[in-house]
């Protein structure tokens, strides 16, 4: 079988893609959905956009470059024999469309925006000491005043405020999601 094609047996992978500002918890929900859909015996692929553009830092000339690799991957991923494959980094509309580009035809996408305040997102930023950038407050601060902006054009099927759902809720949430886009 060519690994690009999915033979008509094979149902196509569901695509969870989830989008947020940065420190809004899409890494931590990301991998605890992946961790909770493989124990289920699920065939789960993982993408994170900041994992593609860590291959190439501290040279990274420019994140555009990152978000078409990433958008590439997710595409490659979803042409394989997964049930699903998360996606988890964009954080405005265009980044969100330009992923969707890459989605075959068949694949189901369940959507899912993942916020909080920037209070919380700050804290979590100051918390790990492995981030760069984020962790400046006038940096932070302008790219929640830009998601506040640009969230309400996201199309989406769940919206999770990761400041009041736990990671377990936030994961149940998802996976009825799922289950509903599956039907």
């Amino acid at each position: 079988m060519d690994s690009l094609a999915t033979t008509q047996s094979e149902k196509p992978p569901t695509l969870v893609l989830i989008v947020g500002p940065i420190a809004g918890g899409k890494t931590t929900v990301a991998r605890a959905l992946a961790e909770r859909l493989r124990q289920s015996g699920e065939k789960v692929a993982l993408v994170e956009l900041d994992q593609i553009a860590e291959m190439a830092l501290p040279t990274l000339p420019d994140w555009a470059i990152a978000h078409m690799i990433f958008n590439s991957v997710v595409g490659h991923w979803l042409r394989n024999p997964f049930t699903t494959v998360i996606a988890e980094g964009p954080g405005n509309e265009s980044e969100v469309n330009a992923v969707l580009a890459q989605v075959p035809d068949a694949a189901s996408v369940v959507t899912v925006v993942l916020t909080s305040s920037f209070e919380l997102a700050f804290s979590r930023a100051q918390a790990d000491p492995t981030r760069g950038i984020s962790r400046d407050h006038q940096f932070l601060f302008s790219v929640f005043q830009s998601w506040e902006r640009n969230m309400p054009y996201i199309a989406h099927d769940l919206l999770i405020d990761t400041g009041s759902a736990s990671v377990d809720e936030s994961v149940a949430a998802i996976q009825a999601a799922l289950r509903r886009s599956r039907r």
